[in-house]
């Protein structure tokens, strides 16, 4: 499994990096949006049965707040106004993963087995997808090379946590959610987070207090990419399955591999509006 997903990152992630760089942002935007439909397809299997919205309406409804999402982006204070409304939605998150927690001990304690319920999971899935996709559009059209510096971010953080977890790990960090995953793996993304920062900062040619604004910005980033990943885990152990998908051999569905980014997207984007920092 570990061959095959080192496999397809060397053939995905020099063709992503190229696009990124070559093409303009409209093309981008497009990219993203069909990866969004597939992750929106791939959520409604997550959502579990019964199901309150059909697969095609939730998919029409994800374009049509792409849409609605772009041409506030028009607008800085709609912008700002629509981040800001995602950040605060992941800082929830945040309550939901620690009720979730709490609610499966108890279950265990009592010897049961009931799961929280999520309520208003295509709402979720709606914030989830849309603020990410126009978060990383905006990235793209402000600088491709903040778009590769997010995605370079989250690459490393991914990898330093996996590394240190498995060299480390002991203290869980959610074992009801992500058993897998530990205190000492979020040490170790924080760690590499930090280097990638300073070092991406420098090519970038940020300097002085700018500098240290974004590597506080990097750290914030990449704890919230870590609440992301959890809130897809959450949902994929409610269901019980282990992949979102089965579209990219090795690495699961799409959700699995922009879970980290459903959050780290918007928290990114507003913070490099609101430094104003530019490469």
């Amino acid at each position: 499994m570990f061959k095959q997903r080192l496999l397809t990152a060397a053939v995905l992630m020099p063709l992503f990096i190229w696009g990124v760089i070559a093409l303009p942002t409209a093309y981008i935007s497009i990219l993203f949006a069909l990866l969004v439909t597939v992750g929106a397809a791939e959520w409604m299997r997550l959502m579990g049965e019964p199901a309150t919205i059909g697969k095609y309406k939730f998919i029409a409804l994800t374009w049509v707040l792409m849409v609605v999402s772009g041409w506030a982006s028009q607008y800085t204070a709609l912008f700002y106004l629509l981040l800001t409304a995602a950040v605060l939605w992941w800082c929830y998150a945040v309550l939901l993963l620690q009720r979730y927690s709490a609610h499966v001990r108890r279950c265990e304690a009592q010897g049961q087995t009931t799961l929280f319920p999520l309520s208003a999971r295509p709402a979720i899935g709606v914030v989830l997808l849309v603020p990410a996709w126009i978060s990383l559009v905006v990235l793209h059209d402000i600088s491709p090379y903040w778009l590769l510096f997010l995605m370079v971010l989250i690459w490393g953080a991914d990898s330093g946590a996996y590394f240190a977890g498995r060299a480390f790990g002991k203290r869980k960090l959610a074992p009801q959610v992500s058993p897998g995953k530990s205190w000492e793996g979020v040490a170790g993304a924080m760690a590499t987070t930090l280097v990638v920062a300073l070092i991406g900062g420098v090519l970038l040619d940020v300097s002085g207090v700018a500098l240290l604004g974004l590597v506080l910005l990097a750290l914030v980033t990449v704890a919230f990419s870590i609440v992301g990943d959890l809130m897809e885990s959450l949902m994929k152990r409610r269901v019980g399955v282990k992949d979102s998908g089965t579209l990219l051999p090795g690495h699961g569905g799409i959700l699995d591999r922009i879970d980290s980014l459903t959050a780290a997207g918007p928290v990114f984007t507003l913070g490099v509006s609101l430094l104003g920092i530019r490469a």
